[in-house]
């Protein structure tokens, strides 16, 4: 049996963050091998999210970011159990860096991102994940993942990282416009750019509320079409982004706002994502 010495275990403590007696065990279990030892470490951590797979994993850190050139924009989402986690500085770093991973591995779901090397030395992103579950003993996940493309990609993260918004512009060199409008997407939660991108079952619920709350303030049934139609508009204007008010300057619309500072500006993708909704 290998003797394991004090500099091996704070090395192994050092490589995985986990803590000093795992890590002695994880030596003593791997007679001193230190990649096994590593690699005990992490099949733990997926023993710990197994048995967590039925708690709520609610809180966490949502990150937005855009390459250097402004071309390109991924959200993703690190979740876990309790704000406490959420806001140790560890879990951020990793958050972030899973984000930068995202940006810039080409991988084009959560899936493949997991499979991303975390380190440059065989740590995969996944691996890194089960490795946090393991000495935090909390259920973390990649959640969430989405990338927008665009001629101006700009990305808002709210303070806090509760929520965060990315927008694309049809027109380069508009950052601070698309800083506007990411902040407009975070704060109202449009449901999609303009009328047309609102699919039809939304359309059709709407339709029925409308009804509903026409034939119970008494309307004429014959009516209720009508009416339905005009909560319907209503609906659009309040929740489509070109459609809702600008909140810097709410007696214009976000469209007019862009088509004033250039005709041919428009949004031409959004991605938001909110731990609370």
């Amino acid at each position: 049996m290998a003797k394991i010495t004090a500099s091996e275990v704070n090395k192994l403590r050092q490589t995985t963050g986990s803590g000093m007696m795992d890590c002695k065990n994880a030596l003593v279990e791997a007679d001193g091998d230190f990649d096994l030892a590593i690699e005990i470490l992490r099949k733990r951590g997926q023993k710990v999210a197994a048995k967590r797979g039925d708690r709520e994993a609610n809180e966490g850190l949502v990150v937005s970011v855009t390459d250097a050139a402004g071309k390109k924009g991924v959200i993703t989402i690190l979740t876990c159990e309790t704000d406490f986690v959420s806001k140790n500085a560890e879990f951020n770093d990793v958050a972030t860096k899973i984000a930068n991973i995202a940006l810039t591995s080409g991988s084009k779901n959560i899936d493949e991102l997991k499979a991303q090397s975390f380190d440059g030395n065989g740590l995969t992103v996944g691996d890194k994940v089960m490795e946090m579950v393991g000495k935090i003993g909390e259920k973390i996940d990649v959640s969430a993942f989405d990338i927008i493309e665009a001629d101006t990609v700009v990305a808002y993260n709210h303070p806090g990282n509760q929520v965060a918004s990315l927008v694309g512009l049809n027109v380069a060199g508009h950052a601070e416009i698309g800083r506007d409008v990411a902040m407009q997407i975070a704060a109202m939660n449009p449901v999609a750019i303009n009328e047309d991108g609102v699919s039809q079952d939304i359309i059709a619920k709407e339709i029925e509320i409308g009804k509903d709350l026409a034939r119970q303030e008494g309307k004429p049934e014959e009516m209720l079409e009508k009416i339905a139609a005009g909560k319907l508009n209503k609906f659009f204007k309040e929740s489509t982004l070109l459609n809702q008010a600008f909140i810097k300057e709410n007696k214009k619309s976000v469209g007019q706002y862009l088509k004033e500072l250039d005709s041919n500006l428009t949004v031409t993708a959004f991605k938001r994502h909110s731990l609370s909704n």
